[in-house]
């Protein structure tokens, strides 16, 4: 039944002394995959005990309902017998079931105590676990995009390593994870959640809560910068499409996602309060590089924020999420695209396209770096001299050849092109 008459071996244990956790029968043969799924299901009520011929103490328990167990047995001082359970096959392969075994046996000959031992391969925590603790101890205390670390767990790690026990996590089982949302066509985002991971195991060695890394040592995909901005013979069709876009908090999203440049977490959460509209600026407290900001606003930006002002929300784009503001609106940016006929743009590159045309218009490196809050360690201290009347008139000048590009005049032209050209 899956394994050769000549591997099998009988042992007979007799000694009606041995405690009950001894097997008293098992069948001695070297663990592979294909030995071990081709043994046979024990009749009901019963379960078989194999050993393994390569790790000392190493078992396979099979019971009636076909669950695959593996376990080291071992006798400690006094000739008491100790069984460990290990985990279960095949979410712990026997490579890592060898390994545990090592670890155990060394442990027991250092004259540790192995229900000790037991009690710890019990109370080992899951993944699932370490993340939730992760999160609410490091990435909300430290990362402004903590939901982005949440939504990665949940779409592409949980369902893999979740539910499995932190000993059971291995370089093969993280780098497999890693290839197949590769193969997927996400390369970018297979390093995002490697890195997660990595993270999450980094913390944890921090922490105290475990000793190794698993992530560690797994090559990464290559990444090239993305240039991708709206170009010239794309704009009138953008502006038209965005124009024709029936929910006009998605409309009105994209506009200021555009003309200001900010990055869109600070978009979606943006609130009343901190618009000035007689100085014409936004103030953003909080950013992802952990530094303020003070968006300077164009008066086709003003205009959007005027004609959608209210004082029900706190928030200009309100949501009905857990937050209260919107979150990405990927369906709407999907018909936008759609209807403009453009295709590989993201929501993101409207935030390179503002500092493409202010670079297309002249400004310095240093003003787009400024109006776009970007921080480096060799221009920060340049940024933070800069006025904000030069980065205003670059932004208002990136804009206005934007526009015209469009075919657009006046700043009430970016949500009136609908009547404007019908």
């Amino acid at each position: 039944m899956g394994i050769h008459e000549n591997t099998l071996k009988c042992l007979q244990i007799v000694t009606p002394m041995l405690p009950r956790c001894y097997p008293r029968m098992s069948r001695r043969f070297n663990f592979t995959k294909s030995e071990i799924d081709g043994l046979p299901i024990p009749d009901h009520g019963k379960r078989e005990d194999y050993q393994d011929t390569k790790a000392a103490g190493l078992y396979l328990r099979i019971s009636h309902t076909g669950i695959k167990t593996f376990s080291v047995l071992k006798r400690i001082k006094r000739g008491q017998l100790e069984r460990v359970t290990l985990g279960r096959y095949p979410e712990m392969t026997i490579d890592q079931a060898r390994r545990k075994t090592m670890e155990i046996n060394l442990k027991i000959s250092e004259g540790n105590n192995p229900a000790e031992i037991k009690r710890a391969a019990r109370d080992e925590i899951l993944f699932s676990d370490l993340f939730a603790d992760y999160l609410e101890r490091h990435s909300k205390q430290h990362k402004k995009t903590w939901m982005e670390d949440q939504e990665k767990y949940n779409n592409h790690i949980s369902g893999t390593l979740g539910n499995k026990r932190l000993s059971a996590i291995d370089r093969s089982i993280i780098s497999m994870l890693h290839s197949s949302i590769t193969k997927q066509g996400h390369p970018i985002a297979a390093n995002r959640i490697l890195a997660l991971i990595s993270s999450v195991f980094g913390w944890a060695m921090s922490a105290g809560m475990w000793e190794s890394n698993p992530a560690l040592g797994i090559r990464r995909n290559k990444e090239k910068s993305r240039d991708r901005f709206i170009q010239g013979d794309e704009l009138p069709r953008f502006f038209q499409a965005v124009a024709d876009e029936p929910n006009e908090t998605v409309r009105d999203y994209v506009l200021i996602s555009l003309l200001t440049g900010a990055r869109r977490s600070n978009v979606c959460s943006m609130r009343w309060q901190d618009i000035n509209f007689d100085r014409a600026e936004w103030r953003i407290e909080e950013t992802k590089n952990g530094t303020p900001q003070t968006v300077a606003l164009s008066p086709e930006a003003l205009h959007v924020l005027r004609n959608r002002k209210s004082d029900k929300s706190v928030f200009v784009f309100p949501g009905t999420g857990k937050y209260g503001y919107l979150a990405e609106p990927r369906k709407g940016w999907e018909r936008i695209l759609k209807r403009a006929g453009i295709d590989n743009l993201r929501i993101h590159d409207l935030r390179r396209t503002l500092g493409s045309w202010q670079a297309k218009t002249g400004a310095s490196l240093a003003i787009i770096g400024k109006s776009l809050n970007h921080k480096h360690q060799n221009t920060t201290a340049i940024y933070a001299r800069l006025d904000l009347d030069p980065v205003r008139d670059s932004i208002n000048t990136a804009t206005s050849a934007m526009l015209s590009a469009a075919g657009l005049k006046e700043p009430a032209d970016v949500i009136n092109i609908k009547k404007k050209t019908k």
